[in-house]
């Protein structure tokens, strides 16, 4: 199906001429304005079956590219260049160049899910656009976004010991992503829990902090999650063609819970 929004074409694909005249009428300006025809050579014909193989991309291929995913959305009201529909368009017609060039915005969406509440074929766009965001890390053309990240230290903390301790993923997500724990608005919470918070409570969050307590006889429960974790990896990088990093993915979903460990 075509695409019409003006502001879709590629600005070098448009083609203008400020004087022209032809059989004697003029036709400057915008009258001569032409859009560049293009062939396109490198279509992956499985992209479609590779979004769709990663968690909230299952139904993509019910898209028929009404556009009220792409009205609704919270970020394109922002910036227009953020289209849902268009990237949809894109992935079902394998046309994975064009979706590398925007890249950059495509993990913008901030899972508002207005799109999947508008959406008439219940496509879930917002599970989509998490599904290519993942695609673009697993396929190495992004780095690691930082609510990845995030993600990646909030679970494996709570996988590790069975509960989530506050104060460690704040400190592990700063250190993995680069961050200072001397922010401002840090030291101003930290100072409001000191002088507001039962000095009870306050021993207890330090004491937490040093043992990291674990869930009661939570060993069978977390390997098994590991397990599972690994093999759903492992089985996202191979519908991705990625048989060859297999393997590799299985040390690199365990190396998180080693490091926890230690």
């Amino acid at each position: 199906m075509p695409i019409h929004e003006k502001h879709l074409i590629r600005p070098e694909n448009i083609k203008s001429h400020d004087k022209l005249v032809m059989d004697g009428i003029d036709i400057s300006g915008h009258w001569s304005t032409f859009i560049e025809t293009r062939v396109v050579k490198d279509y992956n014909e499985s992209l479609q079956d590779e979004i769709a193989a990663l968690p909230g991309g299952e139904y993509v291929h019910r898209c028929w590219q009404c556009g009220s995913c792409t009205n609704a959305c919270t970020v394109n009201a922002i910036n227009p260049d953020f289209n849902p529909r268009y990237w949809i368009y894109l992935i079902r017609m394998g046309m994975e160049s064009e979706l590398l060039r925007d890249k950059d915005i495509i993990w913008q969406c901030v899972s508002c899910n207005k799109c999947t509440y508008v959406c008439p074929r219940e496509v879930a766009p917002e599970g989509v656009m998490k599904a290519t965001a993942h695609w673009l890390e697993l396929k190495g053309h992004t780095p690691q976004s930082p609510s990845t990240i995030f993600d990646d230290v909030f679970s494996t903390q709570v996988i590790e010991t069975g509960k989530i301790e506050d104060s460690l993923v704040v400190r592990n997500f700063f250190q993995r992503t680069g961050q200072s724990l001397t922010q401002d608005w840090l030291i101003e919470m930290v100072k409001r829990m000191v002088a507001h918070l039962p000095v009870k409570m306050l021993m207890a969050l330090g004491i937490a902090t040093v043992l990291r307590p674990r869930t009661k006889n939570w060993g069978g429960a977390r390997d098994a999650i590991k397990e599972y974790v690994a093999e759903q990896d492992a089985h996202h990088r191979k519908a991705l063609g990625l048989e060859s990093l297999v393997e590799m993915a299985k040390l690199e979903a365990a190396a998180p819970f080693k490091q926890a460990a230690e």
